[in-house]
């Protein structure tokens, strides 16, 4: 029996490769927008349908086994926090299904159940990632935004940490969809709303400081975050070599990578920066050194180690919980970049300082930029509005 030759059809800027199978129609993307290289591959395919040496068709690869592979890499080429993140939006869709995605206190899904029962939400559920379609990924996202209540911005989150599973599973794993596409990357986008930029007026930084007076460590690592932007690790994993505290001289802060016993930890963005330190956070930060003598780690924890994260974030909710406040460690970097926009710093310093692209910046800080805007539109009349 004759087998039926295949065709080539584009669809936007990529071409597939057309064919029947038993009777039914199958569509396999040939990764290229170059028909000569199309009709090479098509030819390619053709043969080796007529001489039984196929190996196109969808592999069957364990979802948990997927899953797990990706997990690895991210461990090995991500930082610590954005494998951390990632690990979590994958967990939340598809429960602890693997070794990394288990939490660290065990919350094991009943067999048979779709459901996580730590973030009480249907998860994605296969048997292996092959089966996986547009639409289960898209009902997951869309049962967050609404029974969870999630945000644009997270929903989009979770649609391109599946995306990035499903690219890497297919560009190094070896896996071959159905469809030969990526069903993550099918999924519509949430239209993201202006973000809302909290941060603190200099009569709230004073109260704030004020209200840390009884807790000098915890003080001196909110002082920092208002007054030069760090993140919230980035402060937690400063060492008192990466503090340039020359006497007569305000000094700098290096946020640079480092391996401290055997454990690897570098900057969001992978890159170093140095931020200096302000008269105001210099002040505070000679009180502290003189008060309590950091040794190895500058901001120590109660143990003398380094903080956890969790655990530093916790204290200090509580304690700005009974006085009444309500700020993070989010608000005081948002702070320092909005003050500096109000100073009509540019865009592009505050990028450099905060360790973020200029664009994140114009997106939080450029409505706060009126005054440096005045100017800039002022042409072709006096200073009395009479034209020239």
């Amino acid at each position: 029996m004759a087998i039926p030759k295949s065709s080539i059809k584009k669809r936007g800027k990529v071409l597939y490769l057309h064919y029947s199978e038993n009777g039914v129609r199958r569509r396999v993307s040939l990764h290229t927008g170059s028909l000569e290289i199309a009709k090479e591959k098509q030819r390619k395919f053709d043969s080796a349908r007529m001489h039984g040496t196929l190996d196109v068709f969808p592999t069957n690869t364990p979802l948990a086994s997927a899953v797990e592979a990706y997990a690895r890499h991210m461990k090995a080429t991500r930082t610590r926090h954005g494998y951390n993140a990632d690990v979590s939006y994958l967990r939340n869709a598809f429960g602890p299904i693997s070794e990394s995605l288990k939490p660290c206190r065990r919350t094991c899904k009943p067999e048979g159940l779709d459901i996580d029962l730590r973030c009480r939400t249907v998860v994605i559920s296969a048997t292996y990632l092959e089966q996986i379609t547009v639409s289960q990924v898209s009902k997951f996202i869309r049962e967050r935004v609404e029974q969870n209540g999630i945000e644009a911005k997270t929903a989009n989150r979770y649609r391109e940490v599946l995306r990035r599973l499903f690219s890497w599973s297919m560009e190094e794993g070896g896996v071959r969809m159905p469809s030969g596409n990526n069903p993550a990357a099918q999924v519509k986008r949430y239209r993201e709303t202006a973000p809302e930029i909290c941060f603190l007026t200099l009569e709230q930084i004073d109260q704030q400081l004020e209200i840390l007076q009884e807790h000098p460590v915890i003080r001196a690592m909110v002082a920092t975050y208002i007054y030069a932007g760090l993140r919230r690790e980035e402060a937690i994993w400063l060492r008192t070599v990466d503090m340039d505290l020359i006497t007569g001289a305000s000094g700098a802060i290096r946020v640079r990578a480092k391996t401290i016993d055997g454990e690897y930890w570098q900057p969001k963005t992978k890159r170093n920066r140095v931020v200096p330190i302000s008269h105001c956070l210099r002040n505070i930060l000679d009180s502290y050194v003189n008060q309590t003598a950091p040794k190895d780690w500058f901001f120590p924890s109660p143990q003398g180690k380094r903080w956890d994260p969790d655990n530093f974030s916790g204290l200090l909710r509580k304690i700005n919980r009974a006085a009444g406040l309500h700020w993070g460690c989010l608000s005081y970097r948002h702070t320092f970049g909005s003050h500096l926009a109000m100073r009509d710093v540019s865009l592009y310093k505050i990028s450099t300082l905060l360790g973020n692209s200029p664009e994140i910046c114009r997106r939080h800080y450029a409505a706060l930029l009126p005054e440096a805007l005045v100017q800039s539109v002022e042409f072709g009349c006096d200073t009395r509005g009479r034209a020239h």
